[in-house]
């Protein structure tokens, strides 16, 4: 008995650190973050347009909070417009995009949807109000269908449909063997980019979303691709307030504002 004590004496600072390491993950995982995406707080409007604005808006990331991403920061988008933001790498072109969603709240000023400060609205409902179409779309290791339909669960087949229409996929899912019953591989591996593209642009519109985000959606495309994709995004952003970030002039062209963003302003 004593052996078998003393044998094990030695393995129980190994349970005190596992024991005080647990706490420390129990915290984490307890936690309740500020901006809860579960939470079903907040507001929901009624009919909303779309009008998006930025007032005097300041914004520093937490991991560099002394450094200033966005300094009295103001822009306003028309409901239904489509306004372009154009400048240099580490402007805070995509910062804006992170802040309507509601990923970083504002150290500064106010962000308001259809003039309501978005910090009041519920958050699930707000993220439901926007369609984001990014460099690097992310598809899952799934059919196209399944993929479309992450946008909006319930939606039926006919909507589908409709969407991958509307984001110029349809023809080219229709040639495929399995149609939309397509698998596309580990993050769309058999697809090629502007496939990629248009699925998640199919993707972002089947819920019919007020405020469509665009950031450098046909950066990292061809230029065949790139026509195509940018066809597909100028259908989806007619009757939708649309915000688009990019470098390449054939991407801004048909928008109603092009705004400069240089220096957090």
């Amino acid at each position: 008995m004593n052996r078998a004590l003393g044998a094990g004496l030695p393995n129980l600072k190994y349970f005190s650190e596992a024991c005080s390491a647990g706490e420390r993950i129990m915290e984490v995982i307890n936690r309740v973050p500020k901006i809860d995406s579960d939470s079903m707080d907040g507001e929901i409007l009624d009919n909303i347009s779309g009008e998006v604005e930025f007032k005097n808006v300041e914004f520093a990331y937490p991991s560099r909070p002394e450094s200033l991403i966005l300094r009295n920061f103001c822009l306003k988008v028309p409901a239904g417009r489509t306004v372009a933001l154009v400048g240099g790498s580490g402007s805070g072109k995509s910062t804006v995009i992170s802040l309507i969603q509601r990923f970083y709240d504002p150290n500064g000023g106010e962000i308001l949807l259809d003039g309501v400060g978005i910090e009041k609205l519920q958050l699930k409902w707000l993220r439901s109000q926007m369609g984001l179409v990014s460099q690097e779309p992310a598809l899952f290791a799934t059919s196209i269908k399944e993929n479309i339909l992450f946008g909006k669960e319930d939606a039926t087949f006919d909507e589908v449909v409709e969407a991958a229409k509307a984001s110029n996929a349809h023809n080219f899912i229709s040639q495929l063997p399995q149609g939309y019953g397509t698998q596309v591989g580990e993050r769309g591996v058999q697809m090629s980019g502007g496939q990629k593209q248009r699925i998640a642009i199919a993707r972002a519109i089947i819920k019919s979303p007020r405020l469509l985000l665009l950031d450098e959606a046909t950066s990292a495309l061809d230029s065949e691709s790139e026509r195509v994709v940018q066809e597909a995004l100028d259908k989806a952003s007619i009757g939708r307030t649309t915000i688009v970030i990019a470098h390449r002039l054939s991407t801004i062209r048909n928008a109603d504002i092009i705004a400069v963003v240089q220096n957090g302003q």
